[in-house]
Order: structure tokens, then C-alpha cells, then sequence
């Protein structure tokens, strides 16, 4: 029997900082541009009632763990519940089971923070975000934990959900954060811009985006979605999470590919290979980059396995047991 650690979401609920996440985050990618295996999310829909079933995993040999998310979403309850299980890379034995919900925002803000890290211009102080959900918040404390912001610039429909979101994150941050009445003005002279959002078109015009700016596009993964418009991704070097998840449901950039303005080889490189110097990352200070986060296992894993670690320190969690199959399946 193997004696696996349960995290609930109250656990895992503020058991680490946006930095420890970051620096989780950032070597786990280091890991991936030197070689680490991962690979894209598959997705399972169903029709009736109408959900989702999704799974990805990746190996951090380095880390000694492995694993991933499994998700259910839509279905008869119209919610959505994440399950991360995390084994250890030297034995295959079942070391963590975490209710993944709670640290989706930390893990995911982190990668943006990471990507933001590696292309964006290292005075680049001024943040406009489109989004003001958890997501938005997650890559906003993330972001701040890479660069010493002056001003947090955001924009979503609901005007209600803006300036709630402003003053909470005013008084979390030293930077000013304000709603503003278009993504347009988000955007305006930003040297980082953060898409945090559900939307299926573009959210603003990327002729508007400032020279030198960095932009991480993180609300879509759909073929036929996209927040960022074609100008966007021809205007930029282009550097997504996984190379292999660009064809399959990076709506972005097929979009791009589509209206003839990219080739396939616009790809610049995968961040992994950014952050482990395999590849350049901005070169100058005009460059557009963008960072196209869609979501793998190499953050989940490196998150989760951060996480088993400080919760064994301070006592928290529950033990479940796993049999190996060979006991198992003999009874012996």
C-alpha cells in the first residue's frame, strides 16, 4: 500500500505566496525547454447533458514528480470540479491527490507571470488587463511578483465588475489599479497587456498595441476562439506554452495562419525553451511579444507537487491509501 496526501481546497487555499508559485512555475518550464515531457490537453464532450471531460499530464524529472489535471465540466450540476493527482517520478507511486480548483488561478497566473518574466521589457511598469475575473486576479498578483508596476490599467463589460475589481486590487497592490470604459484604454501606452477572458472574437485592435509591448493571451483554448486579432500575432514574436497545443487549439494563431497574414513558422519557440536560454526571448524594445497560455500539466505539476511539499511541513492534509496493481489484482 502506498499512503497518498489529500489536500482539500481549503488546504491548498493560500498555503503558498504568488512568488512561490512563480518560482514553482519557472522551473518546472526550465525543465520542459530541456527536455521534460508533456502534452497538450485532450477533451472528451458529451452532448447530453451537454460538459466537457478534459486531462493533460507531464513529467518533471528534476522535481522527482508527475501528473496533471483532470476536469469534469458542464454536465448535468453546470459546474466544474478539478482533480490533480501527483505521483513521484522516481517510483510511479501516488505521493498527492489535490482538489485542484483552488490553485487554478495561482498556477495559471504564475505561468503568465513567467512568460511576462521572460519576454517582456524589464522596465515595462504600466499592466492593462481585459478581464476582471479570477483569472484576472491571479495573473495581476502573479505579474507583480516579476515586475515593480506603477499602473494597473482594466477593462471588462460589466462596469460593476471593473471597479470591484480595481479597488480590491488597489488595496492589495502599491501600484494604481483603475477601471477604465474600453479595452482600448486598457491597452493605450501599456508595456504589458493581460486577455483574461471568455470571449470568442478579439477583445481590442492590435494596431493599438504600443511598440515594445508584451501581451499574455490566456483565456482562450478553442480552435475557432480567439481574444487576440490576426494583427496581433503577425505584429509579434510568438512563443505559446506547448508548440504541439498551437495547431490543435490555439484559435489566436490559427485564425492568423487562416487569413494568410503567418505561417506556421511564426512559432518563435515554446517559453520552456525561453526560460531554460535554448531560445532568445525579446531581443529588442520595439518587438511585439505575446505569450499564448492555454494551460499544461508542467505548471499544474510543478504547482501541486509545491504545495505536497509545504502542506507535509505544516501538517496539513489527510492520508488515503493505494494498492500497486500487483497486490491488487493477485490479493496477495
Amino acid at each position: 500500500m502506498s499512503d497518498t496526501l489529500f489536500l482539500t481546497s481549503e488546504d491548498v487555499s493560500g498555503l503558498a505566496s504568488p512568488e512561490e508559485y512563480v518560482e514553482a512555475v519557472r522551473e518546472g518550464y526550465r525543465q520542459r525547454g530541456e527536455g521534460a515531457p508533456a502534452e497538450p490537453r485532450t477533451k472528451l464532450p458529451n452532448a447530453e447533458p451537454p460538459g466537457m471531460l478534459t486531462g493533460y499530464s507531464a513529467i518533471l524529472p528534476e522535481t522527482g514528480a508527475m501528473g496533471g489535471y483532470m476536469y469534469a465540466s458542464g454536465f448535468g450540476a453546470k459546474d466544474a470540479w478539478f482533480v490533480t493527482p501527483v505521483f513521484d517520478a522516481e517510483s510511479g507511486e501516488p505521493i498527492a491527490l489535490l482538489d485542484g480548483a483552488s490553485m487554478n488561478p495561482f498556477k495559471t497566473g504564475a505561468t503568465g507571470a513567467v512568460g511576462t518574466d521572460a519576454l517582456a521589457r524589464e522596465d515595462a511598469d504600466t499592466l492593462g488587463i481585459v478581464g476582471s475575473g479570477s483569472q484576472a486576479r491571479g495573473q495581476l498578483r502573479a505579474i507583480a511578483a516579476v515586475r515593480d508596476l506603477d499602473t494597473v490599467r482594466v477593462y471588462s463589460p460589466t462596469k460593476a465588475s471593473r471597479e470591484s475589481f480595481a479597488a480590491e486590487m488597489n488595496e492589495q497592490l502599491d501600484a494604481s489599479v483603475a477601471a477604465v470604459a474600453s479595452s482600448a484604454a486598457a491597452i493605450d501606452d501599456a508595456g504589458i497587456v493581460v486577455t483574461a477572458t471568455t470571449a470568442s472574437d478579439p477583445v481590442f485592435d492590435g494596431e493599438m498595441l504600443a511598440d515594445g509591448a508584451h501581451v499574455t493571451a490566456m483565456g482562450q483554448y478553442h480552435p475557432e476562439k480567439r481574444e487576440l486579432d490576426a494583427t496581433t500575432i503577425e505584429r509579434s514574436t510568438y512563443v505559446p506554452d506547448l508548440r504541439e497545443r498551437v495547431s490543435q487549439d490555439a484559435g489566436s494563431f490559427i485564425a492568423a495562419v487562416e487569413a494568410g497574414v503567418v505561417s506556421e513558422d511564426h512559432v518563435h519557440a515554446e517559453l520552456g525553451e525561453v526560460v531554460a536560454g535554448a531560445a532568445p526571448g525579446r531581443e529588442t524594445d520595439e518587438e511585439v511579444t505575446v505569450f499564448d497560455s492555454g494551460g499544461t500539466a508542467i505548471e499544474t505539476v510543478a504547482a501541486a507537487h509545491m504545495l505536497y511539499e509545504k502542506a507535509r511541513e505544516e501538517g496539513l492534509g489527510s492520508e488515503i491509501s493505494f494498492a500497486p496493481a500487483s497486490e491488487a489484482l493477485t490479493g496477495k
